[in-house]
């Protein structure tokens, strides 16, 4: 970090969604930002906060090689290190009616990647579109207007989406609860919804949506057994990673 403006570039292409996190011993939240909610909006993947609007000081704007940051200490300290991963969805948003429940959707389908806006019914089944070409393999909501946890889930948890699978947010293990997914996996075109505050309160709340699916050779979304020895499982993706992202559940 310079503490101020900053041109990050060497990305490769235009993020569309973007994760910073300072690699130093400060106690500043993950940032998430995307090009669906706007370049100033955050929402921070280790708390229940709602998203915050900053005044362009965090990220600036999503750039052809990367993005531009503002003096923020959170992404951009002075002399502190950080460390940023990004994403390439499909630029500005298009309105997405697969589902009962219009959405605002951003999409990479060769990539399985899409990012979703949607505002919250209260109606138990609703459906959203995503906007991928198949099923998702993992999805993960955060209401953006109040204070709920982060939800996540994939059809290949034990119990599908019977079960939250998990909050991003918290160390607990899965727990069940049918309001949020209302027990229903979702569809190469839709996922759908129950009646919780985390996914589909009707306050009305404005929620995003990260939808992925494994592609060949590009990414992998999956699940292993541990066995607690120094010599760990080997687990199977079909390509060396890049990133590697785990919870215990």
């Amino acid at each position: 970090g310079t503490g101020s403006e900053l041109s990050v570039t060497g990305v490769g292409f235009q993020p569309d969604f973007s994760w910073h996190k300072t690699r130093a011993t400060q106690t500043y939240n993950h940032r998430v930002f995307d090009v669906v909610r706007g370049v100033t909006k955050e929402i921070y993947p280790t708390v229940a906060n709602a998203e915050v609007t900053d005044d362009a000081q965090t990220l600036k704007s999503f750039d052809s090689d990367g993005v531009t940051l503002g003096t923020s200490s959170g992404v951009n300290q002075s002399g502190v290190t950080f460390a940023s991963w990004h994403w390439k969805a499909g630029g500005a948003a298009s309105s997405n009616s697969d589902g009962t429940t219009t959405s605002s959707v951003s999409v990479n389908t060769t990539a399985g990647f899409s990012i979703v806006s949607y505002a919250g019914s209260g109606s138990a089944g609703a459906t959203v579109g995503h906007g991928l070409s198949q099923t998702p393999d993992l999805i993960i909501i955060k209401n953006r207007t109040a204070i709920t946890n982060w939800v996540v889930n994939s059809p290949i948890t034990n119990s599908g989406f019977t079960e939250w699978a998990l909050k991003l947010d918290l160390d607990q293990a899965t727990s069940t609860d049918s309001t949020i997914w209302n027990n229903t996996a979702p569809t190469s075109s839709v996922f759908t919804l129950g009646t919780a505050g985390e996914s589909n309160r009707n306050n009305p709340d404005n929620y995003v949506a990260y939808c992925f699916h494994s592609v060949d050779g590009y990414s992998k979304v999956g699940k292993y057994t541990g066995n607690g020895a120094t010599d760990g499982p080997f687990i199977y993706t079909g390509f060396k990673p890049a990133f590697f992202m785990v919870k215990l559940v």
